[in-house]
């Protein structure tokens, strides 16, 4: 297939898929994986180019540690030692020892089974940092433990390429001269001739060009990265520094390819020394549009190349090879996570994220059967395993978000908190907003209960002396632990929209006397949230973004008492325009008539404000009236 039409397939296929996943709740990863096995086996648009495309696309997995590395400071890196040794390397062996075991009991040479061990420890960084980012887990301690093992994984990459051939000299398999074409290509192309060179040092040599070039990495980084980025961004050329951050990634990842090493371990070392730089943020910005293309370009690759007719002929074999991978590396990813004092969801996070097979697979298995360790039909039926094992991860995902969290955090909390003193006042959420109004109430001597579910934002409050409670603010029981039937009051300030509404519309129903003052994330929620029973509804960065827009006006030259004018004008305009549309949305929703009628005010609203200015030009040449100061101006 022509450049051109192969990429006008690829694209077309992720615009139309990934927008209606994410429409049906899938998530963009499993988008990407369903456009590549339309294209590739339903359609048959694209055929073995795919395989030549993964291995380019592959590249955006490099990017993405080079941005991961980017946010994690080597401050931050030190503290994860113990999870990188310990969790990520018990993670290794133990899945190892367990999958090669299975492998040999099935009559595989103890080589052969080391191998596979070896290959299908280790899981998707690709699928799972990038579900973890989209889905926000990241940050969350699944998350974090769950980043670790990837890193370890990606560490151990480099001992098991160098165990390959030694398997191989101790006990070769079959298929080993019909892959040395195979063996030829992957040679040529990731390590070339001079990796070639490389190869052909002593030992000792080797070990001291690599510790030379890991070593220059991080000078290089410290030293000398910083003057060069300052030099392009002087020239003014966004093009330049673009153009110079992917060098900067590639050349990395050249470098280390030359000498062994796993190219997105140095990007991610890089990240790493440059995660404390001025341009942090502009290397950010300027590699990300490529990462996440080039992933999803890898996602829909690792769909399009799946073998349907291997997989309708090897069915039993091959479907039974994935659900059992899924079930052990889950059961020990599980048992890890208790061992290291995981809980709860995060337990299941990580457990199910980690538990399918990765895309180093694709590179490990070439390998393996180029140097002879494994039969060219096992890798065909085990790499097949391997993709089905990474398109049944969002779904995994899916059923963690929608069935095990929710009863792992109920279970967690197991009976609600015991709360001794009850007060008038509840207020549900301990975000931005929630803590605002807390200060405030308790700053003018009321007492008030405050429920919220992060554990950090507890202890931290607590230290500064509010009364915070953990728990799901949504449960009834825990709402009435809370002291919901005697309280007169419930701020309800949760983060995500539609907790809030559920919370709101609970209390309404249950507690019909509380006032329900609640947060509304934009004007639809305000009608929301009023349909759902709230008293007094407040949009959440209202009052802060009209304060801002005034000091932007004054800004542009305009005085203090006419910025003000115009912010009282806009906030009038703005308050009568949500009680009239109100009905409109109460009726139909967000529909034809309600667009029609917002249109209409916006074009009322920019009549007024430029009829209001037009006065007060008039006003100033007219009478030579000069306005107040900023502090006695009213409207």
């Amino acid at each position: 297939m022509e450049l051109l039409a192969a990429g006008f397939v690829y694209l077309a296929a992720a615009v139309i898929a990934v927008p209606l996943a994410n429409r049906l709740g899938l998530g963009s990863v499993l988008g990407y994986l369903i456009a590549g096995v339309i294209i590739g086996p339903l359609l048959g648009v694209v055929g073995q180019e795919a395989t030549e495309v993964q291995h380019f696309a592959e590249f955006g997995v490099v990017m993405m540690l080079f941005l991961v590395g980017l946010e994690l400071q080597p401050s931050q890196l030190w503290a994860m030692r113990y999870q990188l040794a310990g969790l990520g390397g018990l993670q290794v062996v133990l899945s190892t020892v367990a999958i090669g075991g299975v492998a040999w009991c099935f009559g595989l040479a103890w080589q052969g089974a080391l191998a596979l061990g070896m290959i299908l420890a280790l899981s998707s960084t690709a699928i799972v940092l990038q579900t973890l980012h989209e889905k926000g887990l990241m940050t969350t301690h699944g998350g974090q433990s769950a980043f670790s093992v990837l890193l370890t994984q990606d560490i151990a990459v480099i001992p098991m390429l160098a165990l390959m051939p030694l398997l191989a000299v101790t006990g070769a398999s079959q298929g080993h001269e019909g892959s040395q074409a195979a063996h030829g290509d992957t040679e040529a192309s990731t390590h070339g001739q001079l990796a070639h060179l490389f190869s052909t040092l002593p030992d000792w040599l080797q070990v001291v060009v690599i510790l030379a070039v890991i070593g220059g990495i991080i000078l290089a980084g410290r030293l000398l990265m910083r003057p060069l980025l300052r030099f392009i961004a002087q020239s003014g050329l966004r093009e330049i520094f673009t153009a110079a951050a992917l060098l900067l990634v590639i050349g990395i990842a050249l470098l280390m390819s030359l000498v062994g090493l796993s190219p997105a371990l140095g990007t991610f070392l890089a990240g790493v020394v440059l995660s404390d730089s001025e341009y942090r943020h502009e290397l950010e910005s300027d590699v990300e549009p490529f990462k996440g293309l080039l992933l999803g370009l890898f996602f829909i690759t690792v769909g399009a190349t799946i073998d349907v007719g291997l997989l309708m002929s090897e069915a039993t074999a091959v479907v039974s090879i994935a659900l059992g991978l899924l079930l052990l590396k889950g059961s020990i990813l599980f048992a890890l996570a208790s061992l290291f004092g995981l809980r709860g969801a995060n337990r299941w996070l990580f457990a199910l994220g980690l538990a399918q097979a990765g895309e180093f697979a694709f590179v490990l298995f070439a390998f393996a059967t180029s140097s002879g360790v494994l039969d060219d039909e096992i890798t065909r039926i085990m790499t097949l395993a391997v993709a089905l094992t990474m398109l049944m991860t969002p779904l995994l995902f899916i059923l963690f978000e929608k069935v095990l969290a929710p009863r792992a955090q109920q279970s967690s909390t197991g009976e609600s908190p015991k709360i001794d003193q009850r007060e008038s006042i509840v207020v549900a959420g301990m975000g931005r907003f929630g803590q605002i109004v807390a200060r405030l109430l308790t700053s003018r001597g009321h007492e008030v209960t405050i429920l919220d579910h992060d554990p950090e934002t507890i202890e931290h409050l607590a230290r500064i002396g509010f009364r915070v409670y953990y728990g799901d603010a949504t449960r009834p029981d825990l709402l009435e632990s809370a002291g919901l039937p005697s309280a007169s009051l419930l701020i309800a300030a949760l983060d995500d929209r539609d907790k809030q509404t559920r919370l709101v519309e609970q209390v309404a129903n249950r507690w019909p006397h509380v006032t329900v003052l609640a947060r509304a994330h934009d004007r639809h929620h305000v009608y929301e949230l009023e349909k759902a029973g709230a008293h007094h509804v407040e949009r959440e960065t209202f009052e802060s973004a009209l304060h801002l827009g005034g000091e932007a006006l004054t800004v542009l030259g305009e005085h203090p008492f006419a910025a003000r004018k115009a912010t009282n004008r806009f906030r009038q305009h703005d308050l009568q325009s949500l009680d009239e549309l109100r009905a409109a949305w109460a009726e139909e929703g967000v529909s034809g008539r309600y667009i029609d009628a917002m249109r209409a005010q916006h074009g009322m609203l920019a009549q007024v404000m430029q009829s209001d200015r037009k006065d007060d030009a008039l006003s100033r040449s007219e009478r030579g009236w000069t306005p107040p100061p900023d502090g006695d101006a009213t409207q």
